[in-house]
């Protein structure tokens, strides 16, 4: 074997950087090239070397520029060229000038790539064969009556596609003569711009179809096998967005018939290499046909690389080196030794914004953070905080790989990993690719290619509160600028002093207290054994009147959870906590930021056995305005479950009949209701005889 010990990937981002570290991994020189846009691209650091390709031209142009890659190849004196997929990986030229230069080209010889990357030369040795294959045309002609006749011939409705190359470029549904024109405009243009040839042809349309293909492998000395399928139906516009091995709805008796067709294909062009052989399922008869062969490792070569446990890349790399599948240097078993191990899928996730029309987004990345943990795989390119995304290429920020068990466990793994992401500064697809593997007919497996297109709910997603990155924001302001609220103000003596809490012994039960009494009770004996006590029963306002008081209700949650078990075990005779109600919710809300019902839950699991009581202002309820009957009872009811016990219902102009429905509110919600007046200056001053103590008797006897 000719040992490779130097290797140029001609290609970028995350496929070239999966190529360089496993050539890395087997102790072969790695170069990267790059073009002037992707001067800050994150694979040309990942290699021993990296170079400028294309000076001058546009950015797609320089890695399809075969005369420099080769220019490069040949200064960095390289002994083999990687192409990866897309760009020139499928350009027969590209194999003949890496020969040419003594280069090793890792894949397909020319003449097999053009007889298997010409889709129309690729059916008619499919039908050969005997592989099962749609109706289709030959190369349309260049005028539109030729390429009518054609299409009638075959009987719409019909799928456009390109000759060369594949990922969705160049794809058209043509429904009718009427499209036919347009169609073919708009896909040769593509497929020129993305292959360097503008040849198309028309496939027979199957409506409700399944896109499954077979990953196959072949040496240099006629061997060949296949690692299994791959399920590539979740599709958008023709491009796959989720892939999975193996196909759920396959059983052995199709996947092996789907797998033999796919190495008579294979067999029948003399292949080598790595490659694809791509199928249309018809979802109602469960018949197949070829469609076309990749002459190429596949983005989504992750799946099957997961399930079998062969390293493609390297396989690739060993065969070029001419050793033989089935002995241990290939890293490819014999055919009867590779097995399928448990479930794997792969999503891809792109700058793109499933909220305008998949619109890709570029600029800086603010924040990334990825996903990690047993059975995830992540395939990333130029993907981290700072990161530059450009215009200028493929949106595809990283590629994720769920391994498990069974489909289940993998797309459990896989709905974690997407919700550990955290991309900042540009949209991504994430939650649209967590709607999609939490579907039921994706967890089902009765996806067809129209997935995306007829199930609207995927696009229905929960606006994200980014709450990390608002409150960096708001202390990098802080620390800065200083706090708004603190302009003017003068500072406290420094250092504050700090917190000291009693010595309790927290692990002690809590002792009985106040409400375990009124459970005890229930409401009125409870009222009764109140009005019995000889002693004056004690309420703690600290929580709530006191430093509403003192300073504006500012005090937080988290600084009354600090004390809350004290008052528990130190203070049990309490009569009550007012730890809510009044100004709680307005200061909360607005100053604080925080929940006040969540308040009231922490504190009542802290302190079970005291009562908790609250300032309720009648109709006023904790706002400033009356609020319908309903309103009130709704919130006293939600109120008294959540752990309120006490209601001080009040009215600040004591008009009785407006406390009405507050307090009787607290009654049917089996609390305990305290009538409350407010009064203010002094009862027993003769110079004021209307507000005497008289009419204040006279209001409590109304109550």
């Amino acid at each position: 074997m000719k040992k490779v010990r130097s290797l140029l990937v001609a290609n970028r981002s995350e496929i070239a950087i999966r190529v360089l570290r496993a050539a890395s991994e087997l102790g072969i020189r790695t170069v990267a090239v790059f073009s002037n846009e992707d001067r800050f691209a994150l694979h040309r650091f990942k290699a021993d070397e990296s170079y400028l390709v294309g000076a001058g031209k546009r950015p797609i142009q320089a890695y399809l520029d075969i005369d420099d890659i080769i220019r490069v190849a040949r200064e960095a004196e390289v002994d083999a060229i990687h192409p990866g997929y897309g760009f020139l990986s499928e350009n027969p030229d590209f194999a003949e000038a890496c020969a040419a230069a003594g280069i090793a080209f890792i894949g397909p010889e020319p003449e097999v790539m053009r007889r298997l990357g010409n889709k129309v030369a690729a059916r008619e040795l499919a039908e050969r064969a005997g592989v099962p294959v749609v109706p289709a045309t030959k190369a349309l002609p260049p005028d539109l009556a030729g390429a009518a006749r054609m299409a009638a011939s075959v009987g719409y409705p019909l799928m456009l596609k390109a000759s060369w190359g594949g990922g969705g470029r160049g794809m058209r549904v043509v429904e009718s003569e009427a499209e036919l024109g347009p169609a073919i405009e708009v896909a040769r243009r593509e497929a020129l711009a993305a292959f360097g040839n503008d040849e198309v042809y028309l496939e027979k349309l199957v409506r409700r179809a399944r896109h499954v293909e077979v990953q196959v492998l072949g040496d240099r000395h006629g061997r060949l096998v296949h690692l299994f399928e791959r399920d590539c139906s979740v599709q958008r516009r023709n491009q796959k967005v989720v892939e999975r091995a193996p196909a759920p709805y396959l059983d052995e008796t199709t996947r092996q018939a789907l797998c033999d067709a796919a190495l008579r294909l294979a067999h029948a062009a003399n292949y080598t290499h790595a490659g694809t052989v791509e199928f249309l399922m018809d979802a109602d008869t469960g018949a197949f046909y070829f469609i076309e062969v990749n002459p190429r490792i596949q983005v989504e070569h992750t799946v099957t690389e997961q399930i079998t446990g062969v390293d493609i890349v390297k396989a690739q790399i060993r065969i070029t080196e001419g050793a033989r599948i089935g002995e241990a240097e290939s890293f490819v078993p014999a055919q009867a030794d590779i097995r399928m191990s448990g479930h794997a899928l792969q999503c891809r996730v792109t700058t793109e914004d499933p909220e305008n029309g998949f619109t890709p987004d570029y600029g800086k990345i603010a924040v990334y953070r990825s996903a990690a943990g047993f059975g995830i795989r992540l395939d990333a390119g130029t993907a981290y905080s700072g990161a530059v995304i450009t215009p200028y290429y493929d949106s595809l920020l990283v590629k994720v790989t769920a391994w498990g068990r069974s489909g289940d466990e993998a797309a459990l793994r896989m709905d974690r990993a997407l919700r550990e992401f955290r991309v900042r500064g540009l949209a991504t697809n994430l939650q649209f690719l967590e709607n999609v593997i939490a579907h039921p007919l994706f967890r089902s497996g009765e996806c067809t290619t129209r997935f995306i297109d007829e199930t609207p709910e995927l696009f229905q997603f929960v606006r994200r509160r980014d709450r990390a990155t608002r409150l960096l924001k708001f202390l990098g302001n802080v620390a800065v600028n200083g706090n708004p609220e603190m302009k003017g103000r003068k500072l406290p003596a420094l250092p504050l002093p700090r917190l000291q809490l009693p010595r309790t012994d927290l692990a002690a039960p809590v002792p009985p207290g106040t409400r375990d009494r009124l459970r005890e009770l229930g409401p009125q004996r409870f009222a009764e054994w109140m009005k019995a006590q000889p002693q004056v029963l004690l309420t703690d306002t600290s929580m709530r009147d006191a430093h509403q008081s003192l300073f504006a209700t500012r005090m937080r949650t988290h600084d009354m959870l600090a004390v809350a078990p004290h008052y528990a075990r130190l203070a049990p005779q309490l009569f009550s906590l007012e730890c809510w109600g009044g100004a709680t919710f307005d200061v909360a809300l607005r100053f604080l930021k925080e929940d006040p019902w969540e308040r009231l839950q922490r504190l009542r699991q802290a302190v079970p056995n005291i009562l908790f009581q609250m300032l309720l202002r009648a109709s006023n309820a904790v706002g400033y305005t009356n609020y319908s009957d309903n309103v009130v009872r709704f919130f006293v009811q939600q109120a008294a479950k959540n752990g309120v016990d006490v209601f001080r219902v009040f009215d600040s102009l004591n008009w009785v009949d407006n406390m009405r429905v507050a307090m009787d509110a607290v009654i049917d919600a089996g609390a305990l209701c305290e009538g409350t007046l407010c009064y203010t200056g002094d009862i027993f001053d003769s110079s004021r005889p209307k507000f005497d103590l008289k009419y204040y008797v006279g209001l409590a006897k109304q109550l």
